[in-house]
């Protein structure tokens, strides 16, 4: 692993305390799971943790949504009420990006959360995430999008309005300040 991707001992020792203090918080989105199975994932994938970290910076406030005990794996969700603030004003992808001519925005989602190590949420993963809790009732996020719709030039991302979570299209091209990604990962 790359220096840059590694977190010194003492940023993973106060990632590590943010990240209890929330899970012990938020304990209905991870009944029956225990801190110390978590924490011991964590220390086991440095790696991993360097991507946490980078969630936590971005404004994605990661928690644990799952644990396989069989696998031993922990699920990590961007858990943030709103879409986290430093990945807002993002186009969708690459291609997407490249596609502008003018006023192009700073990144993509697809990139950033490579970049990050992380996946950007599917359709499903998001309405899960929504069962936990309610999130983005003033923002939106970019979620994985069908390569048949992105094929014809769309991506998709949802948003909770009304107590029920919405699934809109935009072109892919396009970027709003409220509108982010949320990210998975498995540790």
């Amino acid at each position: 692993m790359s220096a840059k991707k590694k977190l010194t001992a003492s940023q993973s020792a106060e990632l590590l305390q943010i990240l209890k203090m929330r899970f012990e918080k938020n304990m209905q989105r991870h009944k029956g799971v225990s801190w110390s199975d978590v924490q011991a994932r964590l220390e086991a994938n440095p790696a991993k943790l360097w991507s946490l970290n980078e969630m936590e910076l971005t404004g994605g406030e990661p928690d644990v949504v799952a644990y396989d005990k069989k696998k031993g794996v922990c699920t990590f969700y961007d858990c943030a009420p709103e879409s986290p603030k430093g990945r807002r004003s993002i186009c969708y992808d690459h291609e997407a990006l490249e596609s502008r001519k003018e006023h192009k925005p700073k990144d993509s989602a697809i990139n950033m959360a490579m970049e990050m190590g992380v996946e950007i949420l599917t359709e499903e993963q998001y309405r899960a995430l929504q069962e936990l809790g309610e999130f983005d009732l003033k923002t939106s996020s970019w979620v994985l999008t069908p390569a048949s719709i992105r094929k014809l030039g769309g991506a998709i991302f949802c948003d909770r309005r009304f107590n029920h979570v919405f699934t809109y299209h935009n072109g892919a091209e396009s970027y709003y300040g409220a509108r982010a990604f949320r990210g998975s990962l498995e540790v």
